[in-house]
């Protein structure tokens, strides 16, 4: 049984080591770079679906294929990471805030530069809406200003925080099996898989709406 909850989350308190535990985020790379030499494989199709239906959501708000790319992948690296988190001894990486944070204050900080580099007048327009009052645009430029600086902390909060609860409650689950009778233990079981099916859904959620956050926010830029 381990000392504490939060325990599952420690790269320190797992089996492996440190390093090893963060190189697991890159356990994508093991299921993308295949893709380019396995034809009409399983997975291969599914990554196509995949990437047809995000390159259809994502094409309206750019003018070319080129700039979604970066999105496709962002979106993938997300749900890999993900579904692998939900493995047994895998280290879930998406669920720590400092890789969470550093994914979207990078994003962000680099869409930010290039807007007010490249389209200043843009940028300095979108912090008033049109049609506001001329007595509320100090307030205005105030409270998009706030909005526009606490994105990046809202999604990674988000994904971390959404992750981090059901892996919570999958522990809470399984430590309340100890020293129970048959009976539970197989109750306990079920709800484990109604949960983990649960979680499934919420690591594909959580990596779309990043990605879809991200694409929302670059192209205002």
């Amino acid at each position: 049984m381990m000392t504490n909850l939060f325990s599952s989350f420690d790269p320190m308190s797992s089996t492996f080591s440190l390093q090893l535990n963060w190189t697991a985020m890159f356990l994508f790379l093991t299921v993308f770079f295949p893709l380019y030499w396995t034809s009409f494989s399983k997975s291969n199709l599914l990554y196509s679906e995949l990437t047809s239906y995000i390159t259809k959501e994502f094409i309206p708000l750019f003018k070319s294929y080129k700039n979604i790319i970066f999105f496709n992948v962002l979106f993938m690296f997300i749900l890999i990471n993900n579904i692998f988190g939900l493995m047994p001894y895998t280290f879930t990486s998406t669920a720590h805030i400092a890789m969470t944070l550093s994914m979207a204050l990078t994003i962000w900080l680099v869409f930010m530069l290039y807007g007010w580099v490249n389209n200043t007048n843009h940028m300095f327009a979108h912090l008033v809406p049109l049609g506001t009052p001329v007595v509320l645009m100090p307030f205005m430029v105030l409270i998009e200003t706030i909005s526009n600086i606490i994105r990046p902390i809202t999604l990674s909060v988000r994904l971390a925080a959404n992750l981090t609860a059901g892996h919570l409650l999958l522990i809470l689950l399984g430590e309340s099996m100890v020293n129970n009778s048959f009976l539970i233990i197989i109750t306990v079981t079920m709800a484990q898989f109604a949960l983990m099916t649960l979680e499934a859904a919420v690591a594909v959620i959580q990596a779309y709406v990043f990605a879809t956050l991200s694409t929302l926010y670059a192209s205002e830029v």
